[in-house]
């Protein structure tokens, strides 16, 4: 049996494509009606519940559905109700404590859509916002306005619900005092968790130009850091911050080696243990092109193509293991380690980070391997100390 279990599905539409995004979405106009989109994933839903094992009759609860994109309120909400309803009607059963999530953009839910949402058992919203600061969101071509934020975040509010706000920084220009006051109406607002990003993008990219040094950068993230804990949150997983007991249960998946199931346009899936038809799990995905994904669901195509699933093996096991463990507070519990891999595998990961433990950029606590505040900042170094590649290990 598995632990836990979730589904994510992808709504690649956009009103257009911001300046830094490398999703695969498309604007609204240039792609299919959401309808025919909507039933596309309705099609695979039936056409592929046996990847993970489930039969035509048997049921299964889920834990988690995360509606990402793209702008998922974009769409009519009655099309994402009708996905919630399509997972029911294929076993895969939704409930009160199934946390269900949206992702949402300011100025594109109103009270109607909202209490749509909210009837079909949505629970946790998260808002693409970034800042409040309109010349910034100018600046990476977001639609929406700094005042339509906060709009939106009031009637979120008002119903009391639980949602989630993207934060993004080191932007062009962007000062410390600009990204304080991003973080404190955050917080004031009445975000439960906020999940701040740096900016990345590649050289010569036009948001390359202007952008805070590495130290300021280093200076922002610490500013977060310390004003998130202050007003009472505290750092889960590298990227997100969260009041006690309001974490992503949906992310959560990612990071403790959960099977999750992704849907539509460019989707990916994770499948572990008894889901699996290999002892290391498998990987599959969906095209990015929606012509292609189109044409694979239409033919019925319930097998994969080869070139869209990756059997792991046990290095690229441990390897993925080790980085999504050591992302989240909690760290890499060496009992697990032992108990799915194996001794060798145990005694290589210990022998990597006795010198990370000596340089205080790893903490050894009950058992755990956990990142201090000074790894964080190196966690890319890190992870690449616990990449196997193709080291045997039996």
């Amino acid at each position: 049996m598995l632990d836990q279990f979730g589904v994510y599905i992808h709504i690649p539409y956009c009103i257009q494509r911001c300046t830094y995004c490398d999703f695969a979405t498309y604007v609204q106009s240039e792609i299919l009606a959401p309808q025919k989109y909507i039933e596309l994933v309705k099609r695979e839903i039936s056409l592929r519940r046996h990847l993970f094992g489930l039969q035509s009759n048997s049921d299964i609860h889920l834990n988690t559905v995360y509606f990402g994109g793209g702008t998922p309120s974009l769409i009519p909400s009655e099309n994402i109700v009708d996905l919630i309803s399509e997972l029911n009607k294929q076993g895969l059963r939704t409930g009160p404590q199934t946390e269900i999530t949206i992702e949402i953009n300011p100025a594109t839910v109103d009270e109607r859509k909202l209490e749509h949402y909210l009837k079909a058992g949505i629970n946790r919203f998260s808002v693409g916002a970034q800042t409040f600061h309109d010349h910034l969101l100018k600046m990476v071509k977001r639609e929406h306005s700094a005042e339509q934020t906060r709009q939106t975040l009031f009637l979120l509010k008002k119903y009391n619900l639980n949602f989630s706000f993207d934060l993004l920084f080191a932007l062009p220009t962007q000062t410390l005092d600009e990204l304080k006051y991003d973080v404190e109406q955050a917080v004031a607002i009445g975000s439960s968790h906020i999940s701040p990003y740096c900016l990345t993008v590649p050289e010569g990219h036009p948001l390359s130009k202007n952008r805070p040094p590495e130290d300021d950068q280093v200076e922002m993230f610490n500013l977060i850091h310390e004003s998130l804990q202050t007003s009472g949150f505290y750092r889960y997983e590298i990227s997100n911050y969260a009041k006690p007991g309001l974490e992503s249960k949906h992310n959560n998946l990612y990071w403790t080696d959960q099977s999750y199931w992704g849907l539509g346009l460019s989707a990916h899936s994770y499948s572990r243990g008894p889901m699996s038809s290999s002892k290391w799990g498998q990987r599959f995905w969906n095209p990015s092109n929606i012509n292609i994904y189109e044409k694979q669901i239409l033919s019925d195509l319930s097998k994969l193509p080869d070139d869209q699933i990756e059997t792991l093996e046990k290095h690229q096991s441990l390897t993925d293991f080790c980085h999504t463990s050591l992302r989240i507070s909690t760290g890499l519990s060496l009992p697990d380690l032992y108990s799915k891999f194996g001794s060798d595998a145990h005694q290589t990961v210990l022998s990597r980070a006795a010198k990370l433990l000596e340089n205080h950029y790893l903490d050894q606590k009950n058992d755990r391997l956990v990142l201090t505040e000074k790894g964080i900042l190196i966690s890319n170094q890190i992870f690449e100390t616990f990449t196997f590649l193709d080291v045997d290990i039996s």
